[in-house]
C-alpha cells in the first residue's frame, strides 16, 4: 500500500514528540497495518477512508474472536493515527469521530490479601535467611526476596523493579527516582524493611563477587543485562506453591495490584496511589475505586448513627 510510510510517520512523532515504549509502538503499527490491510481490500487508503470502513473492520475483529478490550485497542491506535493525519493537513476530517467504541466489560483486578502477602513475603524471608547450599543458591533466594518485598512495597512496574540500577543498593537513600511510561519521572518511598532486604542481597553478590561490572542491581547472562521478567514471573509463582497459595492467581502484576488496593484499604487517596503508580491519568487508577467504595460503606455503617440500623 503505497501509504504505508505514513505509519513509519506516525511512529516516529509517537517515539520523538511523546515518549512512545517500544511495545507501545509495535502495538500500534500491527493495528495500523491491520487496519491498512482492510482498507487496501476495501480499495481505499488512509487518506480517503470513511467511517464504514473503520466500522467493518472493528465488525471484522469481532467476526475474528478478539475481545472488546482488543478491539477498543485497535480503535485507539486509528483515532491516534488519524489525529495524526489531520494535524498533519493530510486530511480534513477525522473519520473516527463519530465511530463508538466497543462496549468494555468492567473487570476487576486479581488482588491478594493481606494474610496472602504476608505469607509469601515471610517464605521468601526465611527462605532468604536460611538456604544452604552454594553461594549462587543463597544468592538466588536473596534476589527473590527482595525483588518481592520491594515489588510490594514500591508498587513498580515489574519492567521497571528488574531494571533498577546498582544505585539503587544505596542503603542510606531514602527514595528511588523511577523513570517509567513516556520517560516521565516519578519519586517512589523505600521502606526501612526494603533497605534490609537490599542490603542482605548485597551481602550475598559481594561474597559471590557477582555482578561487578554490571550497572545493573539484578545482572543477568541476558541480552538486556538484567534479571528477565519472565523468569521472575516464574519464581514467583514457584514460592506461592512452596507458600501454599494458588499460584494461578499470583503474578508481579497482581503484586502491584495488591500494592495499591491495600494502600486505599488503609486510607490513602487517589490522587497519592495514582502518582506511586505512575499512572499518566487518574482514570487508569479508578479501576480501585470498588476497594474505596467498600471503605466508605464500612466507614458508614460503623460510625453513621443510620449506618447501625
Amino acid at each position: 500500500m503505497k501509504e504505508f510510510h505514513l505509519i513509519e510517520a506516525f511512529l516516529e512523532m509517537m517515539s520523538a514528540e511523546r515518549g512512545a515504549a517500544k511495545n507501545t509502538l509495535s502495538s500500534y503499527e500491527r493495528d495500523l497495518r491491520s487496519y491498512g490491510e482492510h482498507l487496501l481490500d476495501k480499495g481505499s487508503l488512509f487518506s480517503k477512508a470513511q467511517v464504514n470502513h473503520v466500522e467493518t473492520h472493528l465488525q471484522n475483529l469481532s467476526a475474528e474472536g478478539l475481545s472488546a478490550s482488543t478491539q477498543a485497542r485497535h480503535l485507539s491506535s486509528i483515532r491516534q493515527f488519524h489525529k495524526f493525519l489531520f494535524a498533519e493537513d493530510i486530511r480534513t476530517d477525522d473519520p473516527c469521530s463519530t465511530v463508538d467504541s466497543p462496549k468494555l466489560g468492567r473487570p476487576l483486578p486479581k488482588v491478594m490479601s493481606i494474610e496472602e502477602v504476608d505469607q509469601l513475603i515471610g517464605l521468601a524471608e526465611h527462605e532468604a535467611k536460611n538456604t544452604k547450599g552454594t553461594p549462587t543458591k543463597k544468592l538466588r533466594a536473596a534476589r527473590l526476596f527482595v525483588l518481592i518485598e520491594m515489588l510490594y512495597a514500591t508498587g513498580l512496574r515489574v519492567s521497571e523493579l528488574v531494571s533498577l540500577p546498582k544505585t539503587a543498593a544505596n542503603a542510606s537513600g531514602r527514595f528511588l527516582t523511577i523513570v517509567g511510561k513516556g520517560n516521565k519521572e516519578r519519586i517512589v518511598p523505600l521502606s526501612a524493611r526494603c533497605k534490609d532486604a537490599i542490603a542482605l542481597y548485597g551481602s550475598h553478590m559481594k561474597a559471590g563477587q557477582k555482578g561487578e561490572n554490571s550497572k545493573f542491581l539484578f545482572p543477568a547472562s541476558s541480552t538486556t543485562g538484567y534479571y528477565a521478567r519472565q523468569v521472575f514471573a516464574r519464581d514467583l509463582k514457584d514460592l506461592a506453591l512452596r507458600a501454599n497459595l494458588d499460584a494461578a492467581k499470583i503474578s508481579p502484576h497482581v503484586m502491584r495490584h495488591a500494592f495499591a488496593s491495600h494502600l486505599l484499604q488503609n486510607g490513602a487517596d487517589l490522587r497519592s496511589v495514582q502518582q506511586l503508580l505512575g499512572h499518566a491519568d487518574i482514570s487508569t487508577t479508578q479501576i480501585y475505586t470498588h476497594v474505596l467504595d467498600e471503605r466508605l460503606k464500612q466507614l458508614v455503617e460503623e460510625h453513621h448513627p443510620l449506618g447501625k440500623t
